[in-house]
């Protein structure tokens, strides 16, 4: 039972941080990679925040962003 509550605690800890990040400290995303990095928060915390904390941190993976030749 304890640990159940100690996950959760823990999900929703890096939910608020990964979404917090996002709208605060990466502000060259485009609008549409915000998007979904929030709601993967929202429904992934745990695995969304240790994929962000790697991938998502960089903006050259962004994948709604145009590139300049287009």
């Amino acid at each position: 039972m304890a640990y159940g509550t100690i996950i959760g605690i823990i999900a929703l800890i890096l939910a608020i941080w990964v979404i917090y990040d996002v709208l605060t400290n990466n502000k060259k995303l485009s609008d549409g990679m915000k998007a979904l990095w929030i709601i993967c928060a929202i429904f992934f915390s745990i695995i969304t925040a240790v994929i962000y904390y790697f991938v998502g941190r960089n903006n050259q993976n962004d994948l709604f962003k145009r590139k300049k030749n287009e």
